[in-house]
């Protein structure tokens, strides 16, 4: 069982980071495709916090402490961001490169219309 204080706080932790998801949505200053794995970890910390023997138990059958366990997700978490933002560079990216060679050959194109 997770201490009261550590649950207390892990859950007003994670309500608060909820609220701040959907706030931040609103005032769209955050896309919503952005805020799925924002509110994915909120909801799994509110989840783990209240449920910490699930976190026991499959730390004990991974041979692991909870702490590891915890750990685990929570790098888990940080690499999928990680794989999230270097598809959306990538994409963004691409989108440059098309974007600069048709100024190009939009610029070429009324150079020639000209007769410059």
């Amino acid at each position: 069982m997770m201490p009261l204080a550590q649950q207390i706080l892990a859950n007003v932790l994670s309500v608060v980071l909820l609220i701040l998801v959907f706030e931040l949505v609103r005032r769209r200053k955050l896309r919503e495709e952005y805020s799925v794995l924002w509110l994915l970890l909120g909801v799994t910390v509110l989840l783990l916090s209240n449920f910490f023997s699930a976190a026991q138990v499959l730390g004990e059958a991974l041979n692991a402490s909870t702490t590891a366990v915890v750990f685990f997700f929570g790098m888990l978490f940080l690499l999928l961001i990680a794989l999230h933002y270097s598809v959306k560079i990538s994409r963004l990216t691409q989108q440059v490169k098309n974007l600069a060679q048709e100024v190009t050959l939009l610029r070429g194109h009324e150079r020639r219309s000209r007769g410059g």
